[in-house]
C-alpha cells in the first residue's frame, strides 16, 4: 500500500469524525426526559434469529443482545446521539441489559459493502506499524481542516489492539486509540470486518478507553453472532466468475480506498464517539429532545 494512499485514506476517515467533545460530566445521568423516553419507546428492537437479506447474512442473537434495523439505527445515530444524518447503516447491535442513554454502554454498528471478494493474500505481509505512522500523518493533516471548519482536533494515538486476521473464520479485527480535543479521556474504536464471497460486513464499536477490556471481551461473542449465509461465504468464492474488490486487507484497516467515488460510503470508525458526550447533555441538563435534535441537524447540515 502506497504512502499516499494510506495518508489519503486516513485523511478521509478523520474528516468524517466531526463529533467535538464540548461537554464532559462525571455525575451520574438523570432519568431520560419524557421526550427522550418517547423516542426510545418508538424503536423496534429485535432478537433471536435475524435475516439480513441485503448482505445475505444472518444474526443469531442470544438473550444478551438485541438489534435495531437500518432506519431505527439511523435515528439513534443522528437524532439521539447527534451524528451526521444519511449514514444508512444496515443496523445496530446493543446489549439487552444496557439502556441507550447509559453513557457506560456501547453499541455495534453494522454496515455492508458489496465491492466484491477481498483477497486475504497480503494479510500476513502488512506492516501495521508503518501503516499506523501513515494514518497518523493523515490525521494530523485533516485536523487543520477540522479546525478551519470550527471543530476540535482528533489525534490517532495508536493501536489499542493490534490488527489480527483470523484465516479460519475470515475475520479481521483491530482497535484504535483516539483523542478528541477537550475530552477528559481517550476513545477506543474497535473494528471488525467479516469477509464474504461478494463483499464484507463491518462491525464498529466505540467506547471510552476505560471500557477497552470490556469491549475486547464482548466483541468475540458479537463476532460469532454474525455469519454469511451458505453460498455467500468467503469459502464459496468462484475464481474467474465472481467480482473481486480492487483492494485487499490493508485497505480495510487503513480506512478506505478510492473504490466507490472515494470511500466505501459513510464510515462509522468513530461516529459513535459523540454518544459519550451528547447523552449526558441530553438527559443530565434536561433539554427538550426536539430542541436538541434540531440543534444536531443544523450542526450536521453545516458540514455537508
Amino acid at each position: 500500500m502506497s504512502r499516499t494512499l494510506a495518508a489519503l485514506c486516513a485523511l478521509m476517515l478523520v474528516a468524517l469524525l466531526i463529533a467535538s467533545p464540548l461537554f464532559a460530566q462525571d455525575a451520574p445521568p438523570e432519568e431520560p426526559s419524557p421526550e427522550v423516553q418517547q423516542f426510545i419507546e418508538s424503536l423496534k428492537f429485535e432478537s433471536g434469529t435475524i435475516a439480513l437479506p441485503e448482505a445475505k447474512a444472518t444474526l443469531k442473537l442470544q438473550g444478551e443482545m438485541r438489534f435495531l434495523r437500518g432506519d431505527d439505527a439511523e435515528r439513534v445515530l443522528s437524532q439521539l446521539w447527534g451524528n451526521p444524518p444519511g449514514s444508512n447503516p444496515l443496523g445496530m447491535l446493543l446489549p439487552s441489559a444496557t439502556a441507550l442513554t447509559d453513557a457506560g454502554g456501547y453499541a455495534v454498528v453494522l454496515t455492508y459493502n458489496d465491492d466484491g471478494y477481498v483477497s486475504d493474500e497480503e494479510a500476513s505481509k502488512v506492516d501495521y506499524d508503518e501503516m499506523l505512522k501513515e494514518m497518523q500523518e493523515g490525521a494530523r493533516a485533516a485536523n487543520e481542516e477540522r479546525e478551519k471548519a470550527g471543530y476540535g482536533t482528533v489525534e490517532l494515538l495508536g493501536w489499542a489492539d493490534r490488527p489480527h486476521y483470523d484465516s479460519t473464520s475470515n475475520k479481521i479485527y483491530w482497535a484504535k486509540r483516539l483523542k478528541f480535543s477537550g475530552s477528559p479521556q481517550d476513545t477506543v474504536n474497535y473494528d471488525v470486518r467479516v469477509l464474504g464471497r461478494s463483499g464484507y460486513l463491518s462491525l464498529n464499536a466505540v467506547a471510552g478507553m476505560d471500557q477497552l477490556e470490556m469491549i475486547k471481551s464482548e466483541m468475540p461473542r458479537v463476532i460469532e453472532l454474525t455469519e454469511f449465509d451458505s453460498g455467500a461465504r468467503y469459502a464459496d468464492y468462484q475464481a474467474g466468475s465472481d467480482k473481486v474488490a480492487a483492494y485487499g486487507i490493508a485497505a480495510l484497516v487503513a480506512g478506505g480506498v478510492a473504490a466507490k467515488a472515494g470511500l466505501f460510503g459513510k464510515l462509522f470508525a468513530a461516529l459513535l464517539a459523540a454518544k459519550k458526550l451528547l447523552i449526558p447533555l441530553l438527559i443530565g441538563i434536561g433539554l427538550a429532545a426536539k430542541k436538541v435534535f434540531s440543534m444536531f441537524q443544523r450542526k450536521a447540515g453545516g458540514t455537508a
